[in-house]
């Protein structure tokens, strides 16, 4: 009896007969859990989803949720295969039964994302986006990402919903070696090479483990139609990019000379103003002066007169001497300072250097002003400093708000996903 009511109920799944589900699970209440420890491959719940009958299903998930997670040989799980089959209203059943099924994976690797992306399933994937982002990130077979299925099967819909979602990944290489670009020039995807690289940051110039880039791989098939438009599109691209590096090295080649020549000038002027500090050096020997202190001719006379300052003024001033050598010889050296990162180390140690010539600056001027103008130079000292921490701070909150605008739009991806599926699920509805 027990054996008839399962396979009546299999029957009923693959039927969508509601009305006979519930006859049935009136005669046995119990029927649909006792499948669930039985059955060895695929469960009434996985017949019925295949079938496409979301009321069925609708049914088994308020009977049995457990069914929601079984896994049939291939360790395919009913999520797997509505993602695959393109049913929205099955999936959403399915999500609010066991969202973490988004995470499970099959025998290849792959996991529900990964085949609504194989067959283009768009509205699908917005689905399973907004309930676990994460699972866009997961890499199936062969070290193959999302974006690398999604240009496998030819989806282009699909790379436009994930691929501004993934910008890091946009490069990303398979086990081959292969970027999504070389697989879409291998397979001479023009629809889809234009969209990479028109709309990303995809790297042309990105080399295989064979050490091709998508060029290569293109001057190795014999010359065509559709050849020659994919070739017209990657010239253009390498044309962009190459005057985009272009301008690049010329801007840090011309702030590198930009440095160099103040980088010279300030250690002439920190070495003079060593040698010969405000207010002189002392002209001849004396084993006292007046207030009963000796000198010798070349010492120099701030030292005695404000011994405190001089000090001060030695170490801004051998600040400012040092570190300006320091970028001379760094600019010499044959570092790579076409790299932004070395020609912001050398613009830093140019502000220290900066920095310090102007304090020596302050501290000459003080030492040699007479008393009766030490107010007066107080007060253009107040200003003249307050308007400096103002500058830097400028400068400091200016290059603050650029690297934070670029980290945001480099990180667009941080941006929770949920959010952004709405946002594109609102504006198709808006369209219709």
């Amino acid at each position: 009896m027990e054996g008839g009511l399962e396979k009546r109920l299999y029957d009923v799944a693959a039927e969508g007969n509601t009305k006979s589900l519930q006859e049935l699970l009136e005669k046995d209440k119990f029927v649909v859990d006792r499948v669930s420890f039985t059955c060895t491959n695929k469960s009434p719940l996985y017949v019925a989803t295949m079938k496409g009958h979301d009321a069925v299903v609708q049914e088994i998930l308020n009977t049995n949720p457990r069914l929601a997670q079984q896994l049939d040989s291939q360790q395919s799980s009913p999520l797997h295969l509505a993602s695959a089959e393109g049913n929205l209203e099955i999936v959403k059943k399915l999500l609010s039964t066991a969202p973490h099924m988004c995470l499970s994976r099959d025998c290849q690797g792959r996991n529900p994302l990964h085949l609504a992306a194989m067959k283009g399933h768009v509205e699908i994937l917005k689905a399973l986006i907004q309930e676990a982002p994460s699972a866009a990130r997961e890499k199936a077979d062969r070290d193959q990402t999302v974006l690398h299925l999604c240009v496998k099967h030819g989806k282009l819909e699909a790379l436009k919903i994930l691929a501004p979602n993934l910008n890091d990944r946009i490069n990303a290489k398979g086990a081959d070696g292969d970027t999504i670009l070389h697989m879409a020039v291998a397979v001479k995807q023009t629809e889809i090479i234009q969209y990479l690289v028109g709309s990303t940051k995809i790297d042309v110039y990105a080399k295989n483990s064979n050490g091709q880039t998508t060029m290569d791989i293109l001057m190795q098939n014999q010359p065509e139609e559709r050849n020659l438009e994919i070739i017209h599109i990657l010239r253009l691209k390498y044309r962009i990019s190459y005057k985009t590096e272009t301008q690049k090295i010329k801007w840090l080649t011309q702030r590198g000379d930009a440095i160099m020549v103040m980088a010279v000038l300030i250690a002439t002027v920190a070495y003079q103003a060593g040698v010969s500090p405000a207010g002189g050096i002392w002209q001849d020997n004396s084993t006292q002066d007046a207030n009963t202190n000796p000198h010798r001719a070349g010492e120099a006379v701030m030292a005695y007169t404000h011994p405190e300052a001089y000090k001060n003024f030695l170490r801004s001033n051998t600040i400012a001497f040092f570190s300006s050598v320091t970028s001379i010889l760094f600019l010499i050296s044959g570092l790579p300072f076409t790299r932004r990162l070395f020609m912001w180390i050398m613009i830093i140690i140019i502000w220290l250097t900066v920095t310090s010539l102007s304090v020596s600056y302050a501290i000459s001027i003080v030492a040699v002003t007479p008393k009766q103008d030490e107010k007066s130079l107080g007060n253009v000292l107040e200003i003249g400093i307050g308007v400096w921490f103002g500058l830097m701070g400028i400068v400091f909150v200016g290059h603050r708000v650029r690297w934070l605008r670029k980290w945001f739009k480099d990180k667009e991806v941080t941006e929770p996903w949920p959010r952004r599926c709405r946002e594109m699920k609102n504006g198709s509805q808006e369209s219709v």
